[in-house]
């Protein structure tokens, strides 16, 4: 009966942790389909009156806020591709290639992780700024072309692979690259894609780096954009949820539907040395 209870108290308890946090994203949803003005009354309502899309339709018409999400979305993809082919060379190098200085080049890594990614922004954006880039798509993709986080995580992975059947492969005659290509990648599939979530999430999801960098609002993401929207429409609250949902909507998405391999790569891979 004690066991009982106490399970029945849990299972409440995680039932208003999780309505909770859903409430919000909730009556984001529902704000964004009311019709304007409606959001704004006290106390505000959970359901609208009256179903309208006129808030999407203002978004992608009179705002072009399509654009913002195109740009995004290229981006996100390109830097997520980008960033996996070079985060699991060098990870995959690290974890089963010897030469010198491995050890001491990956510590020196590892320990940069702890400083913050605003301090480098300044060095960062006169590098790109020397190299023309400031402005365009290349300087939001280049910081994002490889990341520590990344090849640690990959590398931690690689080393739960036997040696035994990289050897088998050279042994048949299989390339360095082939290796790579046809052994190692297949079997950090769900690493990979562990990594593919972090990444495409952090870079749909980031402001500042972009602000910094794209002064043309035509090349504006959808958070810059967005910021931006607050600023002029700030009164219009069903607006501006609408514009929350189309930003939040597509990771929300993408989470939902990879979320077994997200769990799956999380949980492989602990290697200890």
């Amino acid at each position: 009966m004690k066991i009982t209870l106490r399970s029945l108290l849990l299972h409440v308890l995680l039932l208003g942790a999780a309505v909770t946090t859903m409430a919000p994203l909730l009556w984001m949803v529902a704000a964004s389909l009311m019709p304007t003005g409606e959001a704004s009354t006290f106390p505000p309502p959970f359901i609208p009156r009256q179903v309208t899309l006129d808030q999407y339709q203002e978004l992608l018409t009179r705002l072009s806020l399509g654009r913002y999400l195109l740009n995004s979305t290229v981006l996100a993809i390109a830097v997520t591709g980008i960033s996996l082919l070079v985060n699991s060379m060098a990870g995959y190098g690290f974890a089963k290639y010897r030469f010198a200085g491995r050890d001491q080049i990956f510590k020196l890594l590892i320990s940069a992780m702890i400083i913050p990614a605003q301090v480098t922004m300044l060095p960062l954006f006169l590098m790109l700024n020397r190299m023309g880039l400031v402005n365009t798509y290349f300087g939001v993709i280049v910081p994002g072309l490889a990341s520590i986080f990344g090849i640690f995580l990959i590398r931690q992975f690689a080393l739960s692979i036997p040696d035994s059947l990289i050897e088998a492969a050279r042994m048949d005659g299989a390339s360095d690259l082939r290796i790579y290509w046809s052994l190692i990648l297949p079997l950090c599939r769900p690493i990979l894609l562990t990594l593919a979530i972090f990444t495409f999430m952090g870079t749909w999801n980031d402001f500042l780096w972009p602000l910094i960098v794209l002064t043309d609002d035509s090349l504006w993401t959808l958070p810059v954009a967005l910021a931006n929207l607050s600023g002029e429409h700030v009164q219009d609250t069903e607006l501006m949820m609408a514009g929350s949902v189309v930003t939040v909507l597509p990771v929300l998405i993408l989470f939902a539907a990879l979320q077994k391999y997200y769990i799956g790569g999380i949980m492989a891979g602990s290697v200890k040395e």
